[in-house]
């Protein structure tokens, strides 16, 4: 889920910056409905959870804001935009996704990941390109830039974000096992997304039932050195209340504040 650049100093340190662990419900979240009748905007805060995070706090973060935001389609734009923003309060940096999906989901566009901290940086772009059934790759550090072309992965996939939306868009369908694949920093692996135990938490004061859902390494095939966690509101609204993004030794788990532009989307029947 990181790029191979960014956790090979982590695991050379025996650190890793990413998500996790369950708590008891979040407090109450502020709803506060504004901007575009088009846009979402879930703005979180995050912490960094697991057994090695007072280490991997020595020389990252371990607290910070988020920010799940989507542009649906608009008179003039048919396709689906969305992205994770996560940074460190006072300490710059950041960690970016970002997806371009058509206008029912179903199907990823375009990926996106960036990262800056310290004196460390890169970014990633991949177009899938149906047509010609090839993968457009464009990576870039302060060194170097390059490109690479591949064949898309077979049968449904999904990036980070895009994972994210599919699960509240077919949350309510989601009964058991389903195999899929996720694509992260330029390969695609194998996955089982599955039911994960229900939550309870806090919305102007009412307590809203969330179901939780994981997204983890299929056996056979390629290893997914990761793995995700969402607990996704039981009304139309699809709330995504928890998003934890986990790693060997470490996880990031960012808990929901405030809503601020609910343009909630259509979840599947």
């Amino acid at each position: 889920m990181f790029p191979n650049a960014f956790m090979k100093p982590i695991r050379q340190s025996i650190l890793a910056l990413a998500f996790a662990c369950a708590i008891p419900a979040a407090n109450a979240v502020d709803l506060n409905c504004h901007g575009p009748a088009n846009v979402e905007s879930f703005h979180y805060a995050w912490k960094l959870r697991g057994g090695l995070s007072w280490i991997a706090g020595i020389m990252f973060p371990t607290t910070g804001v988020g920010e799940l935001k989507t542009t649906y389609p608009s008179p003039g734009k048919n396709l689906i935009d969305s992205s994770l923003l996560i940074t460190a309060q006072g300490k710059g940096g950041f960690y970016a996704y970002e997806t371009q999906m058509d206008p029912s989901g179903a199907r990823t566009l375009m990926t996106y990941h960036a990262y800056v901290w310290k004196d460390k940086s890169r970014k990633e772009r991949t177009l899938f390109d149906y047509g010609s059934n090839v993968a457009r790759l464009h990576k870039e550090t302060p060194e170097k830039q390059w490109d690479k072309v591949d064949p898309i992965p077979p049968g449904s996939f999904h990036d980070v974000v895009s994972s994210i939306h599919y699960l509240r868009q077919n949350a309510a369908n989601i009964h058991g096992p389903i195999a899929t694949t996720i694509y992260s920093d330029g390969k695609s692996y194998p996955v089982i997304v599955r039911p994960a135990p229900r939550m309870v938490f806090s919305l102007g004061g009412q307590q809203i039932g969330a179901s939780g859902f994981e997204v983890v390494d299929a056996p056979g095939g390629r290893k997914w050195p990761g793995g995700m966690k969402i607990w996704i509101s039981d009304d139309a609204r699809r709330i995504p209340f928890r998003i934890e993004i986990i790693q060997s030794m470490a996880s990031l788990q960012l808990d929901l504040q405030s809503i601020d532009s609910c343009a909630f989307m259509q979840a599947a029947k």
